[in-house]
């Protein structure tokens, strides 16, 4: 295995982690957003209120993303043995 190829490979497998971190990543930053906006406008400090609507609103995301989490990883995985069969 040649330098490039081991630099392909990495260079996939980091597309792949953005790929599914980021629709969670960025659920939780917008439902974040939205909590705080809230907190400021009504002056509400309560630093536990933040947790309970990330909490649900990451668990549903999981639930929607996980059919596309699992194409992306097994897509990979496909490409990893084919290049392990492929020598």
């Amino acid at each position: 295995m040649t330098p490039g190829e081991v630099l392909d490979i990495a260079t996939q497998a980091i597309w792949t982690l953005l790929g599914m971190a980021a629709p969670i990543m960025l659920i939780g930053l917008a439902v974040g957003l939205m909590i705080a906006l809230f907190q400021a406008l009504t002056q509400v400090q309560e630093m536990t209120l933040v947790f309970v609507p990330k909490i649900v609103a990451i668990f549903l995301a999981l639930i929607v993303f996980l059919p596309l989490m699992g194409a992306l990883l097994g897509g990979f995985m496909e490409m990893i043995t084919d290049r392990i069969v492929a020598g």
